[in-house]
């Protein structure tokens, strides 16, 4: 049987009494949160049961255009101007338009429905089929499966605003990670993971201190979306207070710690501190359950550093300690999230490795090494958010 000759009466009946094919309908439309897949599973749908062509025009920032189409598509045209248009009354409030085209002697029956919920149109929806014309029952069917079909897109139109919320509030954040001291250079990178993604918590930050000293920080939130992008935001105006007093890192660790901890609501996150003194050419280093930085010296050859790693902040177990390993003004520190280097199902010895085996440009700039990392790693495809900094000492003039 054709696609065409499909309907909707007569046909068996699913839990609680609805129609097998309402039951269907549920099932087939709206499986992701994407707003043109459920646009094209609902074509499909109305196709292979009971016309023979659809499609969905949706409407966004105004302009309406052509998302997905199934069938016979030449037979998708509107009634020409003369052409009656009756209306049927399928639900109340959703209209629910026919009509009959005689092109030669073959009629075609449309139906267009709105897809629209609570108020809100977002497209509209036609179903067009030669030969005998749509029944009470089939017309039902399409204002049903449309009415499916709203409420999916409603949801993946939400979720898109929620997640444009969360990558603004977060890009803003990370765009101004203060200022360090002028004999500090430095470079962020932030990138989250695909177009579709909920942000995560990730950020990096900068603290200037006293006696020319600046305090490097990246940290992780656990989860993504909105409520870790304000949690990071949260740890991130905490750790600055905190840092203010000047505090060894280990110590700034601990004070974070025991202040997230008492609030139950908060999630747990890793972090790395590192306070550079350009004029010791030294840097202090403590970690909250984070992975271990690198360093790349001149020749652009990597090695990773040996920081003591105490529990992720929010446990309220402390016992975070503090390293010193020297920081040459030729070479360029790198702190980053896991994101950079993880790869799921792979041993993080491993990952960790194909980061050191890079080879950044001889002389290479902070943000030229930030850029060759981020793209010897293929970070712009990476399973998670990725935040990048790198510093490096400023050189001082040479006197004569």
């Amino acid at each position: 049987m054709s696609p065409g000759t499909h309907g909707f009466d007569d046909v068996p009946q699913g839990s609680g009494g609805v129609p097998r094919r309402f039951d269907d309908a549920l099932e087939a439309i709206g499986t992701t949160d994407d707003e043109h897949t459920t646009c094209r599973e609902l074509v499909a749908f109305l196709f292979r049961t009971l016309c023979d062509a659809a499609a969905v025009d949706l409407t966004v920032e105004g302009r309406v255009r052509r998302v997905a189409a199934a069938g016979a598509t030449d037979l998708l045209r509107p009634p020409a101007a003369g052409v009656p248009a009756s209306v049927r009354a399928v639900d109340e409030g959703h209209p629910l338009r026919s009509w009959a085209l005689r092109p030669g002697a073959a009629p075609v029956h449309g139906l267009s429905v709105a897809l629209s919920r609570q108020g809100t149109s977002y497209g509209t929806l036609v179903a067009v089929r030669g030969g005998a014309p749509f029944t009470d029952r089939d017309a039902a069917a399409v204002h049903f499966a449309a009415r499916v079909a709203a409420v999916h897109i409603r949801h993946a139109r939400r979720l898109a605003a929620t997640e444009s919320v969360a990558l603004n509030l977060q890009r803003a954040l990370v765009a101004d990670p203060g200022r360090p001291h002028p004999n500090l250079l430095i470079a962020g990178r932030y990138l989250p993971m695909g177009s579709s993604a909920l942000v995560g918590g990730d950020w990096f930050e900068t603290v200037r201190l006293h006696f020319g000293r600046t305090l490097l920080v990246v940290g992780d939130v656990m989860g993504h979306g909105l409520e870790a992008a304000v949690d990071m935001n949260a740890y991130r105006s905490t750790l600055r207070e905190i840092a203010s007093t000047d505090l060894a890192p280990h110590r700034v660790l601990r004070q974070l710690d025991a202040l997230v901890s008492e609030d139950d609501a908060r999630r747990p996150a890793t972090c790395l501190l590192v306070r550079v003194d350009p004029a010791r050419r030294t840097a202090v280093y403590a970690a909250a359950g984070h992975l271990p930085p690198a360093v790349f010296a001149a020749d652009g050859t990597g090695r990773l550093l040996d920081v003591p790693v105490g529990p992720p902040l929010g446990t309220g177990f402390g016992g975070y300690e503090s390293a010193v390993h020297p920081l040459g003004e030729e070479e360029t520190l790198l702190l980053y999230t896991d994101g950079l280097v993880e790869r799921r199902g792979e041993d993080i010895d491993t990952s960790l490795a194909r980061l050191t085996a890079l080879r950044v440009p001889v002389g290479a700039s902070p943000a030229e090494t930030a850029d060759a990392v981020v793209e010897g790693l293929d970070a712009l495809h990476a399973e998670d958010d990725v935040a990048v900094l790198a510093a490096r000492i400023r050189a001082r003039p040479a006197h004569p």
